[in-house]
C-alpha cells in the first residue's frame, strides 16, 4: 500500500501540529519550510484537515493553525480513510481491462487494503508522535 503525497502531507501535517507547545500555533508556511515541501500543496491539504475537523484555523493577528483534537482522539486509520481519494487499489477500467468480469484481484486487493487500514486504526497521532523529543530534535523546533 503506498499513500497519495496528499495524505502522506496530511499526516506529516498533524505530526508537526502534535509536536507545538501548548496554546502555540503554527502557519502552513511553517509546516511546509519546516518538510522542505511545496506550499500549494500544504494549503489544500490543510484546508481538508480543517473541514474534516482535525486542525482549527484562526485568524486575527494572534492566529494561525492548531489541532482542533487532543491527539490521542485522532485515529490513523480514519485519518488516510479521508484523506485518500482511491482505496480500491487499482482502477481497472483505465485502461479498460478484459479480465473486468472474471477477475478476483481486486476483490483480493480490496481485502489487502481493508486489513491495511484496520490495522492503522490501531494508532492515534499520539503514536506517531510518542518519541517527541527526537521528531522536534529532527525538525529543529523551537531554534
Amino acid at each position: 500500500m503506498k499513500l497519495t503525497t496528499y495524505t502522506d502531507f496530511g499526516l506529516r501535517a498533524l505530526m508537526f501540529l502534535a509536536l507545538l507547545p501548548p496554546g502555540q500555533r503554527s502557519n502552513v508556511a511553517d509546516i511546509s519550510t519546516y518538510y522542505d515541501i511545496s506550499r500549494n500543496h500544504m494549503v489544500k491539504v490543510v484546508g481538508q484537515l480543517a473541514s474534516l475537523g482535525y486542525v482549527r484555523a484562526i485568524r486575527g493577528k494572534n492566529g494561525g493553525i492548531e489541532l482542533a483534537r487532543a491527539p490521542q482522539e485522532v485515529n490513523v486509520g480514519k485519518v488516510i480513510r479521508e484523506l485518500e481519494n482511491n482505496l480500491d487499489g487499482i482502477d481497472c477500467s483505465a485502461p479498460y481491462c478484459k479480465l473486468i468480469h472474471v477477475c478476483r484481484l481486486q476483490r483480493a486487493l480490496k481485502a489487502g487494503m481493508e486489513a491495511f487500514l484496520t490495522a492503522m486504526e490501531d494508532y492515534t497521532l499520539a503514536d506517531l508522535v510518542e518519541n517527541r523529543e527526537e521528531l522536534i530534535t529532527v525538525l529543529k523546533l523551537g531554534e
